[in-house]
């Protein structure tokens, strides 16, 4: 459980210090489509590689992996360049 602890307390401090140099650009823009098709192929880069360290039983970076491929599909879906709905635990 350590290396786990102080692999999230580097993701932490990594995403701290972005939130804290991000700018969000408020000029008007267009996505094209090969730079969602282009955002869409690294999630599932994300994908397959989470399925490889399930296999090759590091669990934990299966789990980063994955949870990359899930944020970059939840940034196509809310900037509107994808269109899908999370399944539930029942269906």
């Amino acid at each position: 459980m350590r290396e786990e602890n102080e692999r999230l307390k580097k993701y932490i401090h990594i995403l701290e210090k972005v939130f804290v140099e991000a700018i969000l650009i408020s000029e008007p823009f267009t996505i094209r489509d090969r730079d969602a098709k282009a955002v869409y192929d690294e999630a599932k880069r994300y994908y397959e590689d989470s399925k490889y360290f399930q296999e090759q039983r590091n669990y934990v970076t299966g789990l980063i992996a994955i949870a990359y491929s899930e944020g970059l599909l939840d940034a196509l879906r809310l900037l509107g360049c994808a269109k899908f709905s999370w399944p539930t635990e029942k269906g």
